[in-house]
């Protein structure tokens, strides 16, 4: 028995041994074998803890560790350690597990013994099966490893009787899956499905399983069936006998949903489950239990939705969450759970999708426990923390993302395929979001979609336009589960920003699903997909427009200024910018202002230019600049460049930039979502080009950013705009805005500078060699520089860009066709550049025709091509569109039949019978349905010549293109007319004119007024003066135009337009018989139509803005809604008129007078209401009341007047104070005046008539006293220097402010009172505290008398205006000087601000009103009638209209809405300051106060040359003796040599420090004399190097005058220090000091034989001195005021001497005596002159006139009148022939007789002008007759009236 037992308890030992080793091996895997297994076991003595410690220790070292699981299905528990942690460094891993590998030893240990039990206890239960097997029919079958797949439900396990089975054959059981139902058989009778074979050959069943479900199994003879719910369960099946099966899914058992919660709840709660619990957590593993159980509304919506309904199927109602760090633990955890059995719960569903993927591809292991005693289901859920998206244990960014994602479309039942189809995508895009948490690809393809990702903040998502106007609340409210789904990922794309690579890789699987799927594959989903597309769409218009890509290359940055250029000014000087940077600095600025603010006003900003300065080519550079900013992050606003003339459509104006886009290939459902997603900038080019069509599409909404809805878009507006398309007033209201509804900035640009030309010449050269654009490719930079000196007028043209290219491109071409030095016209460098651009085509076509051996005619395919672009350029203008869109359709006709001519060309060029004749019919463009087809129709070669700016769109190469072709069609249709009379070879004029009328209302120049077409104007009127013979009839064929409209009114158009065009041209209009012409609309602004005849005539509309209407004869003319500019001036006062005032209403006007009235004015009438008399001496202030009732006057007669307004009459207050009131006010509630004196300063109440203060404290003048805003104070400023600040109440000093350094005139309030602004004689203005006394600012600058300040209606700003001819703008906070407004010649009087500060208006004693623009300082208009100083000036509140009073007894008011210059620049452009004869009488140089100097022809009157150089006045101009060349000196300090024949500036003479005040040529004309007004110095210079060659000093003050001696040794000149000095040209030694005279000496000059001077002053003297001895000879007594000229007699007999006494005085020059005294004159007398005989005088002067004396009796001969302004120069030809005269009225007169020469004319003889040249300045109407005219108002009858015309 003994060894029985020992060898029982041996073999058991054994059985144990082995079992262990077994164990071991299942546990360790690879990484041990048996061998080394069994020396571990021996070395440890079998202690299985060391073992297994030895062996962890073992795996860590190899780094690697597997384990399998327990249960036998050979799953491993561990991964290798890299999987494990992938992310450390191997060191650091190692490190780590050996750190933990107590807890890991731990682990197996428990896992062995587990593992062991198990094995042993089954090894037990498998006994007593064994027992019970002869008792039991059915029996629960022991667990055991089977081979086969079973599934949910019922699995029976048989053999297949089928031969050709390979189960069969190999006698293999075979599992056969029956699922959840309800079956009954008999073991070895009922045949089932073989998995194999297919077929139902299963037919001995010996096993049963459950798994996953609730069954019972019975077999009949057994009293109850077996129920049970573990997840598996195997059975064994007898032959013979008969089973029922039963499988169900697992269901819970509650009543209803609430008896669910309650069960779910206890359960979970339960210490069963508490227990379970607690074992995880013993091995580290995290156990989540929610923190409440789902809300009944949110899990009856999922029941409903998941399970019908059915509540019982819901089994995550309480689902606890198992949380593993790694698999080990996983499966640590799952093993535990299974073991549940032990805390009295039952496993009855295991699901391991932890391995294989789940239907949502979520990775875990679900196992649901029954508890028993709550007879309800729990869910635990076991995944790793990697992969769990529970907030507050996940690692996954945004772990929500996933369930919410499928919490939208888990319940979603589509309504729609489109719906179906997102549903799917949806369901797709889910899966893969869930692959990426999960891991179900691998970490490199997750990485390859994390690279792809890019953040909200960098691309802009752009929202969706299904949510397009859909809020939040309505999206929500809405049961619409696919705006639900869409609202939801936008948001989660916009607000999901990731770090981590998982996290990316799930924003781009969303992005690439709202991509493809919610915004559409062709759509842009983002902003980054929007800047693709527009960035490809700009490309592309840029290689299709080859022409502007060409321009790019050869871009130079361009200048810009805050105020337009005009001729005036000089594009070198330093206040210009560069534009492209200001534009760009503009935008930043806007950016930042953003930043601080959520909602900004828009921006707009307008940029004007010229035509061809730029414009478009900047538009493209700006655009491609700040693509570049958008490309690299630096800007988030995208450039889009849109061609107006291209995109628009008057229809669909609001819809403008949307259809920009679309020709962008943006579509049009996004368009939405684009304006609310993107900031833009857009780039509207060419207003200009679309304003006709903008204008007469007017909506009563004018404001193109409303009309555009440009509100909607959140976007930067650039619009250009070429300068003077658009009046001021259009600018206003279309462009900036009537409300200031938007920020706007106005950019000017500027013309090319030299420097910038240079440039471009440099870029041109490189591009042409490249490009071929001339075929001149061997050209050199300096020789295009050369070529273009002997062109002076080029230059000027050259200035803005796209000339510039054009000029460069024909230059060559333009060199052989003219000569050096000639003039040439803007046309004929258009002509030149369009024909070589013909040519280039022409060619190019003939070659490829040729290939095909197609042969042509180059002549007549050029006359073709030409004829085409004529038709279709005026096609354009016609239809006022710049862009002609080509048809999609083809014709069969061979293309060369478009090109054949119609017309022969016979050019003959003698007279009006030899003409440009044209054979055949001059057909006008047809209007059909489709008005570009003629032009398009068939394949027609002659589009080519266009430039392709779209897929069917063209445009000429340039607006300007456009315009000279439609001009050219115009001049041709007008010259090619011929009469058609058979067998008449002569035909008279009248017969001529006959025939022409009858054909002149089919002209094209009769289709459309050219009113707004001023670039086409220019264009035919420079074909007037064109020297090409085929021109030589244009202009008298416009005359007979003109006529032709007498007798037909259908021809009024054309005849409108044709005297337009002859103004423009600066044609001579005067003495015309125009007689019942009809000129409706007609610009004849600034015309000269002296003495013509407009008769009958139909004026309606016409405008005459400062034009020349003396002796014009308007009798019976109609004349509705004529134009004048001004209106009838208030007439009344008899003297010069010192100040204007309007009433506090604006309904009134008050003015004052040298005159001693008052008077007071109805504003809108211009009617005297009254007249205030009273003041016998100079009135010194008046004002109106506050309430407007009552007037304040003050006046050095030593009286303070109130005047009640409504009678006129005085209110007797105030007077006999014993000195002058210098000022007066009225307290702010018009009870009290203050007034002060010498000293004093009074306050009188207005009721009592009694003084209440008397302020003393001044110990000389107080200039002024003023009222503080409530009343309670006064400040007061006086002559001491001082300001004092006074209590009313007390009559105490406050305060006194004391810093300046001179006279303080005048002190105010400003602020409510609590500073004080001052001004004063020391040239500065100063801002003090009113409170403290502390001087705040000090405004410096003036350099000259300050003359007034007033305040912007904010108070932000003041404006000064000075005796130095300035008016300044400052900034009240800074102290800095905004503006300096330059432009007056001499002093400034007055100056206002507009009622919106926005303008300013000035007036001054240079006779003129000028406006400014406060904002950019530029000058916008000059206002000239008035004839001497202006004194006041004001600007109506709501009118566009200015009151001014003047020293000419006039107070007058001008319209300023209105100013268009439509004539050529063929004159000065401001008063001329001198002219001179050249030495053969030949020509005329004339200089002006515009900087230029110009030649004239005198036999034509036409301008020959414009000398440009100087950059300020030019003061006077000399001709070289032999006429070559032109010496010109300057108040910019500097005298100039110019060749006359090439134009060209020779030499540049400085050395003077202030203006040149006198130039002369030595007798032999090597050298010139010159002095300077300020200097002290005279030079001497060499003619032919421009050297200095002597320096005479010793004048301690100005030099007045210079003058050589007839031998050319001597110089002689005189001196504001009353000298007169005699030097020695060769040494420069002073030879004698003439001294007497007690005045500044005006002038002085040699007698012919030198031996004598004679010198005049304003000591009102003339001396003679005796050169040799220094002695004065005689001394010449009688004027009454300054001498300011005097000369010596041809014969040095006599001398004859002019003054500002108006008087010119002839004296004997041995006597000393007055021989005559000449006494016609008005004004002062400017200069005189000898006739060369000596016979006569001729002077000019101040009054306009031009008189001839006769020398031996003092009579006036002749009286030239006609100029509107002083005469500033006249001079006899060098033949006595002729005179010409040049006047402030901006003219230049040739004046001829009719007995044949200016100097012999008598009194009967007839002298008048031949041609007078330049701009007409002013209104003049003397002389005109106006009886019986039509529609004149009765203002424009009192204007008349006044301005001397005939009613």
């Amino acid at each position: 028995m003994q060894d029985n037992n020992s060898s029982k308890v041996t073999n058991e030992g054994d059985n144990m041994y082995v079992k262990k080793i077994k164990m071991l091996i299942r546990l360790f895997g690879d990484s041990i074998n048996k061998e080394e297994l069994q020396q571990k076991i021996a070395r440890h003595n079998g202690d299985i803890e060391l073992i297994i410690e030895d062996l962890v220790q073992q795996s860590i070292e190899k780094e690697v560790l597997h384990v399998f699981l327990l249960s036998g299905v050979g799953h491993s528990i561990f991964n290798t350690k890299k999987e494990q942690i992938r992310s450390r460094k191997q060191s650091q891993r190692i490190e780590e597990y050996r750190a933990g590998n107590n807890k890991v030893i731990f682990l197996f240990i428990y896992l062995f013994h587990s593992f062991l039990n198990n094995t042993q206890k089954g090894e037990q239960r498998e006994e007593a099966n064994e027992s019970d097997n002869k008792s039991k029919s059915v029996q629960k079958e022991v667990e055991k490893t089977e081979i086969g797949e079973t599934k949910p439900g019922i699995n029976l396990q048989g053999y297949c009787s089928n031969d050709t089975c390979l189960a069969s054959k190999a006698k293999l059981l075979v599992w056969v899956n029956i699922g959840f139902d309800n079956i009954t058989f008999v073991s070895d009778k009922t045949s089932f499905s073989c998995p194999d074979c297919k077929r139902s050959t299963v037919t001995s069943i010996v096993k049963a399983m459950f798994y996953n479900s609730e069954y019972s199994i019975g077999a009949s003879g057994d009293l109850a069936s077996i129920k049970d719910n573990n997840y598996q369960c195997s059975y064994t099946i007898k032959s013979g006998l008969s089973y029922e099966l039963k499988a169900n899914k697992i269901r819970q058992h509650a009543m209803n949903i609430e008896n669910l919660r309650e069960r779910s709840e206890h359960a979970m709660n339960s210490i069963e489950i508490k227990n379970l619990v607690t074992e995880l957590q013993r091995y580290e593993i995290t156990v989540v239990k929610p923190p409440s159980l789902k809300g009944n509304e949110r899990l009856l919506e999922k029941i409903q939705a998941d399970y019908g309904g059915d509540f019982n199927q819901a089994f995550d109602i309480g689902r606890f969450t198992i949380l593993c760090d790694n698999p080990t633990k996983l499966q640590t955890a799952v093993a535990v759970i299974k073991k549940a059995e032990q805390f009295n719960l039952i496993v009855s569903e295991d699901k391991d999708f932890f391995g294989k993927q789940s239907k949502t591809h979520h990775r875990f292991h679900n196992i649901k426990l029954y508890v028993p005693k709550h007879d309800v289901y729990i869910e635990m859920q076991a995944t790793l923390k990697s992969f769990t998206t529970l907030e507050g244990y996940t690692v996954i960014e945004n772990p929500k993302l996933s369930h919410l994602f499928y919490e939208h479309i888990r319940a979603w039942e589509p309504n729609n395929p489109s719906e179906d189809e997102l549903k799917q995508s949806s369901d797709e895009t889910l899966t893969k979001i869930n692959d990426v948490i999960c891991e179900w690809i691998d970490t490199k393809e997750i990485k390859k979609i994390a690279s792809r990702y890019k953040p909200h903040s960098e691309i802009r998502i752009l929202k969706p336009p299904q949510l397009k106007v859909i809020h939040e609340e309505e999206t929500n409210a809405k049961n619409d589960i696919t705006l639900k789904l869409i609202k939801f990922v936008y948001d989660q794309l916009c607000k999901f920003n990731p770090k981590e690579m998982k996290g990316k890789a799930i924003h781009v699987i969303l992005f690439e699903y709202f991509k493809k799927h919610i915004i559409g594959e062709m759509n842009p989903a983002s902003c980054a997909d929007v800047v693709l597309i527009m960035e490809k769409a700009r490309k592309q218009e840029l290689e299709e427009d080859v022409t502007m890509l060409q321009a790019l290359e050869t871009y130079i940055s361009l200048q810009a200024n805050n105020y337009s250029y005009t001729d005036n000014d000089d594009n070198e000087k330093n206040d210009s910018y560069d534009c492209h940077q200001h534009i760009i600095d503009l935008l930043r600025e806007e950016n930042e202002e953003k930043k601080s603010e959520q909602r900004k006003q828009a921006k707009v900003m307008i940029l004007q230019g010229k035509s061809g300065s730029g414009k478009s080519l900047f538009g493209r550079h700006l655009e491609e600049s700040l693509w570049e900013l958008c490309t690299n992050g630096s800007s988030a606003s995208i450039p889009v460049y849109i061609s107006l003339p291209k995109c628009y459509n008057e229809l669909n104006e609001k819809h403008i930039i949307s259809q920009a886009l679309q020709m962008k290939q943006i579509n049009k459902e996004i368009i939405d979502v684009i304006r609310e997603n993107i900031s833009f900038v857009f780039i509207l080019d060419g207003f200009d080009e679309i304003f006709d069509k903008y204008d007469k599409n007017n909506d009563n909404e004018r404001y193109f950013y409303n009309r555009f809805n440009l509100s909607e878009w959140n976007a930067k507006i650039i619009v250009s705009c070429r300068s003077h398309v658009l009046n001021d007033e259009d600018i206003k209201q279309v462009l900036i805005g009537p409300n200031n509804t938007t920020i706007t900035s106005m950019t000017y640009l500027w013309p090319f500078s030299k420097e910038q030309m240079n440039g471009y010449i440099n870029k041109f050269v490189k591009m042409n060699k490249k490009n071929k654009v001339n075929d001149n490719l061997d050209w050199t930079v300096r020789q295009y520089e050369e070529t273009l000196k002997n062109y002076p007028n080029l230059n000027k043209m050259m200035e803005e860009p796209f000339l510039l290219r054009m000029i460069l491109t024909v230059l060559p071409s333009l060199m052989k066709k003219h000569s050096a030095g000639t003039k040439i016209s803007k046309a004929q460098v258009y002509e030149a550049f369009n024909e070589q651009w013909i040519d280039i085509h022409v060619e190019n076509i003939s070659k490829k025709l040729s290939e095909l051996r197609i042969q042509t005619n180059p002549k007549k395919a050029k006359l073709a091509f030409q004829q085409y672009c004529q038709n279709l350029g005026f096609e354009m203008f016609i239809q006022g569109n710049q862009v002609a869109t080509e048809d999609d359709y083809k014709e069969d006709d061979r293309i060369w039949s478009k090109l054949d001519p119609i017309i022969e060309t016979d050019i003959k060029n003698t007279d009006e019978k030899l003409e440009l004749q044209i054979n055949g019919d001059n057909t006008s463009v047809i209007n059909t349905q489709d008005i570009w087809e003629e032009y398009f129709n068939g394949d027609s070669i002659a589009k080519y010549v266009l430039r392709r700016v779209g897929n069917n769109k063209y445009q000429f190469l340039h607006k300007s293109c456009q315009e000279y072709y439609a001009a050219q069609k115009i001049i041709f249709d007008i010259l090619s007319w011929k009469p058609n009379i058979i067998g008449i070879v002569d035909i008279n004029n009248q017969q001529f004119q006959q025939h022409f009328e009858t054909h002149v209302q089919h002209l094209s120049i009769n289709f459309k007024l050219l009113n707004e077409e001023l670039e086409i104007i220019h264009f035919i009127a420079e074909r007037i003066h064109d020297l090409n013979p085929i021109f030589i009839n244009l202009k008298s064929r416009l005359f007979r135009i003109v006529e032709s409209s007498k007798d037909n009114k259908n021809v009024s158009i054309a005849a409108a337009n044709a005297i337009t065009i002859l103004n423009s041209a600066n044609i001579n209009m005067d003495y015309q018989n125009w007689n019942n012409i009809k000129i409706p609309y007609a610009i004849l602004d600034r015309a000269f139509l002296e003495g013509t005849n407009f008769s009958n005539a139909n004026l309606d509309n016409v405008s005459f803005y400062q034009t020349c209407l003396t002796k014009v004869n308007f009798t019976n003319a109609s004349m509705n809604g004529i134009y004048f500019g001004e209106y009838a001036y208030l007439e009344g006062h008899t003297d010069y008129i010192s100040g204007i005032q309007f009433s506090p209403d604006w309904t009134k006007i008050i003015s004052f007078s040298g005159d001693k009235t008052i008077r007071i004015w109805d504003a809108s009438s211009g009617k005297q209401l009254h007249v205030l008399e009273g003041h016998t001496d100079i009135i010194k202030a008046v004002e109106f009341s506050h309430d407007g009732s009552k007037i304040l006057s003050c006046s050095y007669d030593k009286t303070v007047r109130v005047w009640d307004v409504l009678s006129g009459q005085e209110i007797p207050i105030l007077k006999g104070y014993s000195d002058g009131i210098l000022a007066a006010q009225f307290s702010p509630d018009d009870s009290m005046i203050v007034f002060c004196s010498n000293g004093t300063i009074r306050i009188w109440d207005i009721a009592s008539k009694e003084q209440t203060q008397l302020l003393q404290g001044h110990p000389v003048w107080t200039n002024k006293a003023q009222f503080s805003s409530d009343g309670s104070k006064i400040v007061s400023c006086s002559s001491d220097k001082s300001i004092r600040i006074w209590d009313l109440s007390s009559g105490k000093q406050l305060l006194s402010l004391e810093g300046h350094s001179n006279t303080v005139i005048a002190a105010q309030f400003i602020s409510n009172g609590s500073k004080i602004i001052s001004y004063s004689s020391d040239k500065s203005i100063r801002v003090w505290d009113a409170h403290l006394g502390q001087q705040l600012q000090i405004l410096e600058g003036h350099t000259d008398d300050i003359n007034g300040i007033q305040l912007s209606s904010d108070e932000s700003k003041v404006l000064s205006y000075s005796e130095d001819k300035t008016i300044r703008i400052w900034d009240l906070s800074s102290g800095n000087s905004i503006q300096v407004l330059e432009g007056h010649s001499v002093t400034v009087n007055s100056a206002r601000f507009s009622p919106d500060s926005s303008r300013v208006v000035s007036g001054s004693s240079d006779s003129t009103i000028r406006i400014w623009d406060t904002s950019t300082g530029k000058q916008l208009q000059i206002l000239e009638g008035h004839s001497q100083t202006v004194n006041g000036v004001e600007f109506f509140p709501n009118e566009s209209k200015i009151l001014s009073c003047s020293e000419d007894k006039t107070i007058r008011i001008w319209d300023i809405a209105l100013e268009r210059k439509i004539q050529l620049a063929e004159g000065h452009l401001n008063i001329l300051t001198g002219v001179k004869f050249s030495p053969d009488g030949s020509k005329i140089g004339s200089c002006s106060v515009d900087k230029t100097v110009r030649l004239w022809d005198v036999q034509s009157g036409k301008q020959i040359q414009v000398f440009m150089g100087h950059s300020d006045i030019v003061v006077g101009l000399l001709f070289s003796a032999d006429g070559s060349k032109i010496v010109s000196y300057s108040d910019d300090k500097t005298i100039r040599i110019w060749d006359v024949a090439s134009g060209r500036q020779l030499h540049l003479l400085e050395g003077h420090s202030d203006w040149v005040k006198k130039v002369q040529f030595s007798p032999d004309g090597s050298k010139l004399v010159s002095c300077s007004i300020d200097d002290n110095i005279i030079l001497l210079w060499d003619i032919s190097s421009g050297r200095k060659i002597q320096e005479f000093e010793g004048h301690s003050d100005g030099v007045n005058g210079v003058q050589f001696s007839s031998d050319g040794s001597k110089i002689v000149s005189c001196s504001y220090d009353r000298t007169v000095r005699l030097w020695d040209v060769l040494s420069g030694r002073q030879l004698q000091i003439f001294e007497g005279h007690t005045n500044m000496v005006e002038g002085a000059q040699f007698s012919l034989d030198g031996s004598k001077i004679i010198s005049c002053s304003w000591d009102r003297t003339i001396r003679m001195w005796n050169v040799a001895s220094g002695k004065q000879l005689l001394l010449f007594e009688g004027h009454g005021d300054m001498v300011s000229e005097v000369q010596f007699s041809p014969d040095d007999t006599k001398i004859v001497s002019s003054s500002y006494d108006k008087t010119i005085r002839l004296w004997d020059i041995l006597s000393g005596k007055q021989i005559q005294i000449f006494e016609e004159h008005s004004d002062h007398i400017q200069g005189i002159q000898f006739s060369p005989d000596g016979s006569k005088i001729i002077s000019y002067s101040q009054d306009k006139t031009i008189r001839i004396w006769d020398v031996s009796s003092g009579k006036q001969i002749q009286l030239l009148e006609g100029h509107i302004g002083g005469i500033y120069g006249a001079q006899l030809s060098p033949d006595g022939s002729k005179l010409v005269s040049c006047s402030m009225d901006k003219t230049i007169r040739l004046w001829g007789s009719d007995n044949g020469k200016i100097v012999d004319v008598t009194e009967t003889d007839v002298v008048d002008y031949i041609w007078k040249a330049g701009i007409q300045s002013g209104l003049s109407m003397k002389g005109s007759i106006w009886k019986n005219t039509k529609d004149l108002t009765p203002q424009q009858k009192l204007l008349v009236e006044q301005r001397g015309g005939i009613l």
